[in-house]
């Protein structure tokens, strides 16, 4: 049998299926800044002050949206309008029909692959609560498909 992210969209996706999905990179809990004249996003190493920095989870999820106001949920309706997500993105990846990465936890069976892989987050981003100003932290390598460190010579992505 085909698993879900095969053989369904996402909006065919139950709850559990669509949150399975995140691969917890942490990612998209890093801050964006948009120019006002030009609309040009740029990325920084700065994380939510919710996202645990070792995990890449978040360290509130139930109660992030009353947090943080302005933390996006990510649904197939939002998904429409958000041009952000990094290429890894599961989320965006099922919605371009791709399959999902072979570190992928659904994939090899191991929420730490996204790590181990060198995907995720951990050890490249910084809490707001350090940053200081966001403008200082710009980099591009969130929006970038990630530089991946094979674990195994014969792991492939899954297409």
């Amino acid at each position: 049998m085909e698993p879900f992210w095969k053989t369904k969209s996402l909006d065919q996706m139950t709850r559990e299926e669509w949150e399975s999905l995140c691969d917890g990179c942490g990612r998209c809990c890093l801050h964006k800044l948009r120019h006002e004249d030009t609309n040009e996003l740029a990325f920084t190493n700065v994380a939510c002050r919710l996202l645990d920095l070792h995990s890449c989870q978040c360290s509130d999820y139930p109660r992030r949206r009353m947090r943080v106001p302005d933390c996006v949920s990510l649904t197939p309706e939002a998904l429409k309008e958000i041009d952000w997500l990094p290429p890894s993105c599961a989320y965006r990846r099922v919605g371009e029909g791709k399959g999902l990465a072979w570190w992928h936890p659904l994939v090899s069976g191991d929420p730490d692959t996204v790590h181990q892989a060198g995907v995720s987050v951990r050890g490249r981003a910084v809490s707001e609560r350090w940053a200081g100003a966001l403008e200082d932290h710009v980099v591009g390598w969130p929006g970038k498909p990630p530089r991946v460190r094979r674990l195994k010579d014969d792991l492939k992505e899954t297409e």
